[in-house]
Parts: structure tokens; C-alpha cells; sequence
């Protein structure tokens, strides 16, 4: 399976953004007004900067207290961020993920966002595939 198949199976494509220069408390309302677990960072909404999640939040609280939140997302957000393509295939993210061990992966094409992934939208998905393969090998062997 590949990532474009795992973006046209969530039910909202949308990738939420918060520029640079935004505020962590901006960018905390933003993830708690969402339901969501990250944010991309990007100054045009098209190009991933940067990365910020609930748990980068934690941590900079837990070490700066809440004076953190009236900092710029710059100033903690990740850069280093990992990105994928549409092509690439499941698996090959789902270790990436994992070896990584981080959430979330910005899709990103022609330096275009394009969507967002979670390691829940893959592990989901290949749950799904192993499903349908279990079916067809049960239907093989009654004979269906």
C-alpha cells in the first residue's frame, strides 16, 4: 500500500498550519481546537518548515514552565523534520516511524504539503490490507 492510498482514506485532508513566528500558546489552541497532534510549521502554508507536536509542548513546559507558551514555535519547533512522498510505500514509513520514533510525517511533493500522516493512518491501513489478504487466503483454501 501506498501513502496516496492512506490519504484518500482519511476523512479530512486538511493539513493545519501556524507560521514561525506564531506563538506556542497560538499553536496549543490550534492542536486542542483541532483534536489534532501536531502542527506543521510554514510561513506560506505550502512549504514544511518545521514540525510542532503535543509532545514538544510537554516538554518545554516541563523544562521552562508556562513562560514557554508566550515563545515563537520557532524557537522549539522541530527542523529536521522527515518527510515522504505520495509514492512511497507503507511499510517503508511505518519503520521510519517507528525507528524514528515520531507520529507524524508531512507529505510533501515538488516542496508542495500535500497532506499529513499519522503512524495511526499506517498502522490502520495495513491493518486493513492484512485483513482483506487474510479473507482472500481463507477464501483460496474453502475453495470461494
Amino acid at each position: 500500500m501506498q501513502v496516496h492510498h492512506i490519504l484518500k482514506s482519511k476523512a479530512n485532508d486538511i493539513v493545519f498550519t501556524v507560521s514561525p513566528d506564531s506563538l506556542v500558546s497560538d499553536a496549543a489552541k490550534v492542536l486542542a481546537d483541532k483534536r489534532i497532534g501536531t502542527v506543521v510549521i510554514s510561513t506560506d502554508g505550502t512549504a514544511a518548515e518545521g514540525i510542532l507536536s503535543e509532545r514538544d509542548i510537554v516538554r518545554q513546559l516541563a523544562e521552562h514552565g508556562a513562560a514557554c507558551l508566550s515563545a515563537a514555535v520557532s524557537d522549539y519547533m522541530t527542523t529536521q523534520i522527515q518527510t515522504c512522498t505520495r509514492d512511497e510505500e507503507a511499510d517503508a514509513i511505518l519503520a521510519r516511524m517507528t525507528n524514528g520514533r515520531f507520529g507524524h510525517m508531512p507529505v510533501v511533493e515538488d516542496g508542495r504539503l500535500i497532506g499529513l500522516i499519522t503512524i495511526g493512518d499506517v498502522v490502520k491501513a495495513r491493518l486493513s490490507e492484512l485483513s482483506m489478504e487474510k479473507s482472500a487466503l481463507e477464501g483460496m483454501i474453502m475453495g470461494y
